[in-house]
């Protein structure tokens, strides 16, 4: 399987990342013995990158997965986790406080049987705690040697700056990842939080990239998603989220890429986002070995351009206003050089 940097950091990640928001799940996931063969059959073909969250079932997804580690090379493995959710119905069970943020990684490292995380990322902004708390204890954990790097995800982009900023201020590493939603269906990030990415050397864990199975094609022709499905069990936020006419259009043309190049739908659809070397990783999820096997072909399959094309131009994103007027002004006015410098900033697209 091919590696990547995460961001500007020295550490090599797979590009693609198992997900474990499966493991535990009692609606729509799997058992433990599922779980670990899922862990065994990526490690095999040659992934180093697996990421959890102290949310996912309810934390019974770390300890499956702490389970499914043992008598694996701690040392070869990128063990990555989160925390935010509240835990408890406690005040303090939540956000990003010193208090929460130390409880929570030590909390998951003795659900894992772990001595130490390779990234810690916060899963959403709190809107209460001063950011320069949540650095100096993301700091703090780094300096005991609980975790190597931080990220965060959810956040806006300004959030992000505000909060590299505040840790370039004590002394400590920026963020080296941020962790979002991206997809062939829902492209918001790359109107600010891409950008901001990059301008910060933050490297793109891409979560839902199938859409939630969406883009798998299993969905096609069908009303109501059978039961056990996540869109059966999520259905009042996934169908908003994911589900339009011109959705449903697309998701025919992945399937038609997918007969035409003899791959999966799967495999595509992961494909056209890892064509962006900005994005370190993708995070797949699944039920089953089975259903694993797709998206590990992308660790190493890449999709034509021409074949990205099409699928981009199938669903353009609107990035409204400033994009639509840089598209007019920015595209005048610059570029009269012969080639674009290395510091050139990017923005969204703007052809």
């Amino acid at each position: 399987m091919k590696n990547r940097y995460l961001g500007n950091s020295g550490l090599a990640v797979s590009r693609v990342c198992l997900g474990t928001m499966t493991f535990g799940n009692q609606a729509w996931g799997c058992d433990q013995k599922a779980s670990t063969a899922m862990v065994d059959a990526y490690i095999e073909a040659g992934g180093n990158f697996i990421d959890t969250a102290d949310l996912y079932a309810n934390t019974v997804s770390e300890t499956f997965l702490g389970k499914a580690l043992e008598g694996k090379n701690r040392d070869n493995l990128v063990i990555a986790s989160k925390s935010w959710f509240p835990m408890n119905d406690t005040p303090n069970a939540r956000g990003n406080s010193r208090k929460h943020i130390i409880e929570a990684c030590e909390a998951s490292l003795k659900r894992m049987n772990l001595d130490y995380l390779d990234l810690f990322q916060i899963h959403g902004p709190d809107p209460y705690t001063p950011i320069e708390e949540t650095m100096g204890a993301l700091n703090d954990l780094v300096q005991s040697g609980k975790i190597r790097y931080t990220g965060c995800s959810n956040l806006y982009g300004w959030q992000i700056m505000k909060a590299n900023a505040a840790a370039k201020q004590i002394g400590m590493q920026p963020f080296i990842s941020g962790q979002y939603l991206y997809n062939l269906i829902r492209r918001d990030i790359e109107t600010e939080i891409l950008p901001a990415c990059v301008d910060q050397g933050m490297g793109l864990l891409c979560w839902s990239p199938l859409a939630s199975g969406l883009l798998t094609g299993k969905y096609r022709g069908v009303d109501i998603p059978d039961p056990g499905t996540r869109f059966k069990e999520m259905g009042a936020i996934l169908n908003d989220r994911f589900i339009w006419k011109e959705a449903l259009e697309l998701v025919d043309l992945v399937c038609a890429i997918g007969d035409e190049t003899g791959q999966s739908p799967v495999t595509v659809a992961l494909s056209w986002i890892l064509k962006d070397h900005a994005i370190s990783s993708v995070l797949v999820g699944a039920r089953s070995v089975e259903q694993l096997e797709p998206s590990l072909v992308a660790g190493e399959w890449d999709l034509s351009d021409e074949h990205r094309t099409a699928l981009t131009e199938k669903l353009p994103h609107n990035h409204g206003y400033p994009c639509d007027w840089m598209k007019v002004a920015l595209v005048s006015n610059f570029s009269k050089t012969e080639f674009e410098p290395n510091r050139a900033q990017r923005f969204p697209p703007l052809a």
